[in-house]
């Protein structure tokens, strides 16, 4: 007779896109004695139908109503459950550095309030927030003070740990930088600390994630784009690792392109590192190139470097499962920082590095200016 006890904390997530947190979430384990600590998703919300479609399958296929997919701005707080844990990776679109930065001023960048909304009528015990590395330095870096000192003062008060994950030293095989905020509740009398990179200086390769084991033939969203002769012709000429701007590409085959020179354009895998940043949106010349082969990746491919199994199914067409895919966090990051959460709360140690931002400050550094103190 099994007479371990569980400690479960249940989730609510916002903009949960397709459930890669929720998958991480799911998995996460850990045992004190004869304790059991983990974390179940019950509830989550999405824009995107297809994406709220993918959540449903794979996280609640035994309860579609506990993803409501609708904007974030049109939810009533009675529709959320009470819960222990908020998860939200509001958009990042007016953050990112490949954009334009609007910051707060966008379309996408006060979006963070409702989780703060959230987090001020739920007052969970614990939430966790996502979002590119470009959020330190919109509006001058005024937003990202902003919404640290919103998430710190939320409800009754959170002790916050915000760091910059190279997620490549932490098993995933991609270059993926992001910043991820964990809050603990004060009361509670408990401070998360950044989990010790566990790859941090052998990384797991593109190679490795795309052919151990390989991916089968009919496996799912694994369906080929379909390539011109010219995209074709290029890619021969473009060796691994480099873009469309590869000075060994025959003139007749060189882009007529006067503006900036992304390096992502045609780019190729290489074989030997971690993919470059997966991204769910983009022209021609953005989806991933395989080393090898002369083709775009799969979205199977893109998945796996992700870090999602190839049993998780993404519904919608082949351009909104790119989508899906290159928006969501990796599961397995999710997951090693949802169980240094876990193990704060059962009270095991394990070894950690200080948190730290781009600008290799400790939040606990940063003092924030008076205005924004006075507009809470």
């Amino acid at each position: 007779m099994d007479s371990r006890s569980k400690v479960v904390f249940g989730l609510a997530e916002l903009f949960g896109g397709p459930g890669g947190l929720a998958l991480g979430a799911k998995t996460a384990r850990v045992l004190n004695g004869n304790t059991e600590y983990v974390v179940e998703p019950v509830w989550a919300n999405d824009i995107h139908n297809d994406s709220c479609k993918t959540y449903v399958r794979n996280i609640h296929p035994n309860n579609p109503d506990a993803v409501v997919c609708c904007p974030v701005q049109d939810l009533k707080m009675q529709q959320i459950p009470e819960v222990d844990v908020v998860g939200f990776g509001f958009p990042c679109n007016d953050f990112s550095v490949v954009g334009e930065q609007k910051g707060v001023n966008g379309e996408y960048g006060s979006l963070y309030t409702y989780g703060v909304k959230v987090i001020k009528a739920k007052n969970p015990k614990w939430f966790i927030a996502e979002n590119v590395t470009g959020i330190q330095s919109a509006n001058s870096g005024t937003v990202f003070l902003k919404i640290l000192n919103d998430l710190r003062e939320s409800g009754i008060g959170y002790n916050i740990t915000a760091h910059l994950y190279k997620f490549e030293e932490y098993g995933i095989p991609q270059y993926r930088h992001r910043i991820v905020i964990v809050g603990i509740r004060r009361d509670l009398n408990l401070q998360y600390r950044v989990p010790k990179p566990t790859t941090p200086t052998k990384y797991i390769s593109a190679r490795h994630a795309l052919e151990v084991p390989p991916i089968p033939k009919n496996a799912l969203n694994n369906e080929l784009t379909k390539q011109s002769k010219s995209v074709i012709e290029r890619l021969k000429f473009i060796p691994p690792g480099q873009n469309a701007w590869y000075e060994g590409i025959p003139k007749e085959l060189r882009l007529n392109v006067k503006r900036a020179k992304l390096s992502q354009i045609y780019r190729r895998l290489d074989p030997n590192k971690p993919a470059y940043t997966i991204t769910g949106s983009g022209g021609g010349g953005t989806h991933g190139y395989h080393w090898r082969e002369n083709r775009a990746l799969t979205n199977r491919e893109r998945a796996r470097l992700q870090t999602f199994p190839d049993d998780f199914y993404f519904e919608g067409s082949k351009e909104s499962v790119r989508r899906q895919i290159g928006m969501a966090v990796p599961p397995k990051a999710a997951k090693t920082i949802i169980e240094a959460v876990l193990k704060t709360f059962a009270g095991i140690d394990y070894e950690w590095v200080e948190a730290k931002l781009s600008n290799g400050r400790n939040v606990r550094q940063i003092k924030l200016p008076n205005f924004l103190n006075n507009h809470n």
